[in-house]
């Protein structure tokens, strides 16, 4: 993949998060759900956006650490925070030099349960770049039933992986 087309990808989940914060109300965006995994949609997309955050503080450095998100509960209790944070990452990531992504890089994150420490991999910023799309898609699904419970409107597509679209629109043509 290009660095363009990467790019594009960042912005599509990021705007998929954007008009998942036009379509909640404040009340929505901090309501727990007991009986699932006992997070609102505020908690699930601040951690979205601090993984991407991660990836961001981490270019210039070559060092990504996703163990070091700041947990901003400003994040998950204002739907305004969230959008400026999205709207400054999608700038952060426009704003990018020519050939940021194809640096390498090292990432650290805890993985292990149990009080193992963090692990350390070389990477490269284009490959995390993936990651935190599919990470973010993968929240979206998550949020998909807890909005459907609130009466939060999002459109088909959402937490859905590109792949599983292009697949079901192949099923449909057949």
């Amino acid at each position: 993949m290009s660095q363009l087309s990467l790019i594009r990808a960042v912005e599509d989940v990021l705007a998929q998060g954007r008009a998942l914060l036009r379509a909640v109300d404040a009340e929505a965006y901090v309501w727990k759900d007991s009986e699932g995994c006992g997070a609102s949609i505020g908690m699930h997309y601040r951690h979205v956006l601090e993984h991407f955050q991660c990836l961001v503080e981490g270019i210039d450095y070559g060092q990504i650490n996703y163990d070091s998100r700041r947990r901003n509960s400003e994040l998950e209790g204002s739907i305004d925070a969230a959008v400026l944070a999205t709207e400054n990452l999608i700038a952060a990531f426009h704003s990018l030099p020519a050939d940021a992504l194809q640096r390498e890089c090292a990432v650290t994150y805890t993985v292990g349960y149990g009080g193992s420490d963090p692990e350390q991999v070389r990477s490269t910023l284009a490959r995390e770049v993936m990651f935190s799309v599919g990470h973010a898609t993968h929240h979206y699904a998550i949020l998909k039933p807890l909005c459907a419970q609130l009466g939060v409107r999002v459109p088909f597509e959402f937490g859905i992986a590109p792949s599983t679209l292009r697949h079901l629109e192949a099923q449909e043509t057949r």
